[in-house]
């Protein structure tokens, strides 16, 4: 188990968000289907309880901080590349956290939904021998139990958004070929820093993300959401038991505007918790690479009428274009650096024009 770190303080403002019993969901419950809603289209991120998936996330920490251990050059013999695939290593100040080049903090393990399903060939690529050991009984598990929980919330908004039933579901095959990863980052103990440069400096680039559900688990404090028409970033607390789950860019793009990919970021943990490596642990489900990203209902605004013209291309183009241009080694300056941005180019336009605030 994970011991050590104080919790999180009582007295740092954190951003409130629903709290959605996932048991509710599975048995059909309405009130808690429109509870999800809500949360889905007001900012994008909500808790999750009772999702059943506490002990694989505990073997996927354990692996995660196994892996993380390694000598950095076995980890670099893994490390992802600046042509846009994201399966693999990516070692610390391999991205940039915003559009002056600066270094993010963060080392990731990300495995392929894809690599896991055909275990023991490969589909994307090879992984050192201790996590490809632990693809039957760490990886997989942990895989099947996220794929389960994402596509049951998937098909509460299908519902919602009045499609045909299985719409969104045909659009995330699983046998199909997709960006769908697992994903452990860990960022270093914060030290020697100034109180003004752990609250302000970001360890990974304020971003929404790029494909429809992601399912977090994390200890320590970090992550925080930029609530619309605010200008204040507002951590996340972690609250143990509860997964928290956020909306990316596809679904938004779905959905017409209508379900919201909000911005976030990871700082530093609070307070005394700064002095402790921070791990985290997500799945993210994106749709299969064939998709073409286009809005499925009507535009919830003006600005989502008018980015839904915009020729988005396909799910896996659509990743590739992003990942590329959020690599250090593709930095050349500010242009180079917002070719990587996807919704959150449209909060930008948004917090400039709170009238007209996208997906609100």
């Amino acid at each position: 188990m994970f011991e050590g770190p104080p919790p999180f303080p009582d007295d740092v403002p954190t951003h409130p968000l629903f709290v959605i019993d996932y048991s509710l969901i599975d048995q059909g419950d309405e009130a808690e289907k429109d509870r999800l809603w809500q949360a889905a289209t007001q900012l994008g991120f909500w808790y999750l309880k009772n999702h059943g998936a506490e002990l694989e996330v505990e073997a996927m920490f354990s692996l995660g901080r196994t892996f993380m251990q390694l000598p950095l050059h076995e980890k670099l013999a893994y490390e992802e590349g600046d042509d846009g695939m994201q399966f693999g290593y990516k070692a610390a100040g391999y991205h940039t956290a915003d559009e002056h080049g600066t270094l993010d903090e963060t080392e990731f393990l990300d495995v392929a939904k894809d690599d896991v399903l055909a275990f023991p060939e490969p589909v994307h690529r090879t992984y050192p021998p201790l996590v490809a050991d632990a693809v039957p009984t760490v990886l997989l598990p942990f895989m099947r139990k996220s794929l389960a929980v994402n596509h049951a919330l998937l098909a509460v908004l299908n519902e919602k958004l009045e499609l045909e039933e299985g719409t969104l579901a045909a659009l995330h095959q699983t046998e199909e070929k997709s960006g769908c990863v697992s994903r452990v980052i860990r960022t270093p103990p914060q030290t020697g820093k100034s109180k003004e440069a752990l609250e302000r400096q970001a360890l990974l680039g304020a971003h929404t993300d790029f494909g429809s559900l992601s399912f977090l688990h994390n200890r320590l404090g970090g992550l925080q959401v930029l609530a619309p028409g605010t200008e204040d970033w507002m951590y996340i607390k972690p609250i143990p038991g509860h997964a928290i789950c956020n909306v990316g860019d596809a679904l938004n793009i779905f959905s017409g505007g209508l379900i919201r990919s909000n911005m976030h970021r990871v700082v530093s943990p609070p307070r005394a918790q700064a002095q402790y490596e921070r791990y985290s642990l997500a799945f993210f489900t994106r749709p299969h690479d064939s998709v073409v990203l286009q809005p499925l209902v009507h535009a919830s605004s003006a600005d989502a009428a008018q980015t839904a013209q915009e020729d988005k291309g396909t799910a896996g183009e659509w990743l590739v274009r992003r990942l590329k241009y959020l690599r250090t080694g593709n930095y050349h300056g500010v242009e180079s650096y917002t070719a990587h941005l996807g919704t959150e180019e449209y909060d930008r336009i948004a917090q400039a024009q709170p009238d007209a605030a996208v997906g609100a």
